[in-house]
């Protein structure tokens, strides 16, 4: 991780809000240099402070698939209900695609959790993008198309398409 954007990721822990803001938004306009800060950035779209989930979630915006050594810390962070945060770690799993099958039960796990449809939504949608290598999330996937929350179930069925071919 270059220097600069390791030092920015762990600002992002700071106790002092202004310092966490200032880290936020020097991360999003790097754009996809911050890629090595993603998982910072994911829990940091949980921070208390508005501003600083903001520049998070457009350094996120800007970033494209972080390094598939991130695909534990970002499972382990699918269930966390603070702010964004499973939301995003479900994205930058599927923008991982094949690269993170090795978090298909996480995913599978986040569609019968109690969490937020928006990240039931991603976390089917992550599933999709994974395609195949996702086949044993095909039983949950199938008993999310009944989901009250239309788009969730959308998402379902278009995940089940895309691993099925």
């Amino acid at each position: 991780m270059p220097t600069d954007v390791k030092r920015l990721a762990g600002e992002l822990e700071s106790d002092d809000e202004a310092v966490r803001t200032a880290a936020a938004e020097a991360l999003c306009h790097l754009a996809e240099e911050a890629s090595p800060a993603a998982v910072p950035l994911v829990r940091a779209t949980g921070d208390e402070s508005e501003e600083v989930r903001e520049w998070a979630v457009g350094a996120l915006e800007e970033l494209g698939p972080p390094d598939p050594s991130s695909v534990p810390a970002l499972a382990a962070l699918l269930l966390r209900p603070e702010g964004d945060i499973g939301n995003w770690a479900a994205i930058l799993l599927g923008r991982l695609e094949g690269d993170a099958a090795s978090a298909t039960a996480a995913l599978a796990g986040a569609l019968a959790s109690g969490l937020p449809p928006a990240t039931r939504e991603m976390a089917a949608w992550a599933l999709g993008q994974i395609g195949p290598a996702a086949s044993a999330a095909i039983a949950p996937l199938k008993a999310v198309t009944a989901d009250p929350d239309p788009r969730v179930a959308r998402f379902a069925r278009e995940a089940i398409e895309k691993i099925q071919g």
